[in-house]
């Protein structure tokens, strides 16, 4: 129960923050940097959390089922800008991919 409280506490406190931003960020991922920088520092321990957050990431595909659902019932507003939105899904993607491979050859360069 203690996982939970503080994952749910981290992400109630970047919702909060976000708001008082102007909602420029989303509060989930100031949350979850919040809770990155708390694990960091020691002020969360990570065996208090392990158990909840290999929990939540192996049933992550659960949580695309809704936004999937919402999409495919809203496509025709976003028909006419089919072309945009694959030019960004592929250029995002291929972004990610080149910045995490070149990130890991960093880390590997360093061991």
């Amino acid at each position: 129960m203690y996982g939970i409280f503080i994952i749910f506490l981290f992400y109630t406190l970047g919702t909060v923050i976000s708001m008082v931003m102007g909602e420029l960020i989303p509060g989930s991922v100031i949350g979850m940097v919040l809770l990155f920088v708390s694990l960091l520092a020691g002020w969360v321990k990570p065996e208090k959390v392990r158990q909840v957050a290999i929990f939540l990431t192996g049933n992550m595909a659960l949580f695309f089922v809704p936004v999937g659902v919402g999409l495919m019932a809203t496509t025709h507003y976003f028909s006419g800008a089919l072309p945009a939105i694959v030019t960004t899904i592929v250029i995002s993607t291929l972004l990610v991919m080149v910045s995490v491979g070149w990130i890991q050859q960093l880390l590997e360069r360093k061991k």
